[in-house]
């Protein structure tokens, strides 16, 4: 995957609903950028002798030859992200070192994840020094129809309100339809903690803890019984 803002994406799914999908949903995240189309493994092939592509939206299912066959036969392919309606290829999915496996009908909230685990795994050019590549970590959330960008070092916490979450950030709030487990996927393990099933907490933001509460500043968090243990082990170590 190339090191510029835009990823490059091309969708291979012999279905044209299965890639409108896919297309609304590339279209919602500004990183990204269709780059094309191609209805069969054969087709793929051409097409990535000729085009740079930097992630890859692949059906397992297809005429001739399907994608698990077309992944074994090419030697240098880009990130990698299933997509079938059939469950069980996703073990031998993995044995292929693809970045994610989407079941459909996929579901935007579920692709975004995908999508951010490519990300992750895109390489940080190396003269950049690790404090600096923390700071410019960011995910993005839906809200007010348009895909906001946050910077994983302006997270405070995370609140839970039924079927929506509130991003509390240094610069604001942002509100988004979304379970706060899912926001939890998306968040790094070693910068983030669940204290409470209705919130989520930045680790470098704790000023001070007891076994019920964190303290955020002027915010209070509360600590759940069901995930004391936990959080406390965590914080005693960090």
């Amino acid at each position: 995957m190339n090191d510029c803002k835009t990823i490059r994406c091309l969708v291979v799914d012999d279905e044209p609903l299965a890639r409108e999908i896919l297309r609304r949903h590339i279209a919602e995240v500004p990183m990204l950028q269709i780059c094309g189309e191609c209805n069969n493994a054969i087709e793929t092939i051409s097409f990535l002798q000729t085009h740079p592509v930097d992630l890859v939206f692949l059906d397992i299912r297809m005429p001739q030859l399907n994608g698990i066959e077309l992944l074994k036969i090419l030697k240098q392919l880009p990130r990698v992200i299933f997509t079938t309606a059939h469950a069980e290829y996703a073990l031998e999915g993995y044995d292929l070192d693809v970045v994610d496996y989407l079941l459909k009908p996929i579901r935007f909230e579920r692709f975004l994840k995908a999508v951010h685990k490519a990300l992750q795994l895109n390489h940080v050019p190396e003269q950049i020094p690790t404090s600096e590549k923390a700071q410019e970590a960011f995910v993005y959330f839906r809200a007010d129809r348009k895909m906001v960008k946050v910077l994983l070092n302006d997270i405070l916490y995370i609140e839970s309100m039924k079927d929506y979450v509130k991003i509390n950030t240094s610069k604001g709030m942002i509100v988004t339809k979304q379970s706060i487990s899912s926001v939890q996927e998306m968040l790094p393990e070693q910068l983030f903690i669940r204290t409470h099933r209705s919130f989520i907490v930045s680790i470098t933001r704790v000023n001070s803890y007891t076994s019920e509460l964190i303290d955020l500043d002027k915010t209070q968090i509360p600590i759940g019984k069901l995930f004391r243990s936990d959080v406390l082990k965590t914080l005693a170590v960090y």
